[in-house]
């Protein structure tokens, strides 16, 4: 099954969502353009509960930490993922293509020390950030979608999903309740 780290160095093949379809692939809504400071909300301390499936209805279930900062005034942002209990950290970089009118989505394994790949692109469509792109796996082709929603000043949550119908259903695989330190 894709995770995180694969669906940040996937390629970048499929345009971000087109207008008319929201982050789950129902009523139709205009994106927000994309402009610098839309991810200053992620900025600060963070408390994270992972939620990763291991199998149907099988979820591995862990805690993890993240500082995130914004630079660049707002048009880049940087995330240091921390999950002490498995050794890890990683750092996610997102930054601002004004030009092509998409946020670029970024990962980095702390343990290998390079980034991976293409950016993933993404925007803001009713408040979610949603960042798609192209993968397969044994069954066939894919959209892998990254989505940042239920936005709030104190908490937030970020999925990984997987869809084989175009983006009309998704298949969530990985799910991360953040909550302000």
């Amino acid at each position: 099954m894709t995770d995180r780290r694969d669906l940040l160095t996937a390629m970048a093949a499929l345009p971000v969502l087109p207008a008319g379809q929201d982050a789950e692939g129902g009523a139709p809504v205009e994106p927000t353009p994309v402009a610098a400071g839309q991810f200053d909300w992620l900025s600060g301390d963070w408390k994270i509960a992972h939620r990763r499936l291991k199998a149907p209805g099988d979820w591995d279930v862990f805690e993890g930490e993240a500082t995130c900062w914004s630079i660049l005034d707002g048009r880049a942002h940087v995330e240091e993922l921390r999950i002490p209990a498995r050794d890890f950290a990683g750092v996610g970089l997102r930054t601002l293509d004004p030009a092509a009118g998409v946020w670029l989505d970024y990962w980095m394994n702390g343990k290998v020390g390079l980034i991976g790949g293409e950016g993933v692109p993404g925007r803001f469509i009713a408040g979610d950030g949603v960042f798609d792109s192209e993968d397969s796996d044994d069954r066939g082709a894919v959209i892998v979608r990254g989505l940042w929603d239920q936005i709030t000043g104190q908490s937030h949550r970020w999925r990984q999903g997987v869809s084989r119908d175009g983006g009309t259903t998704w298949d969530w695989n990985w799910i991360m309740d953040w909550t302000k330190a």
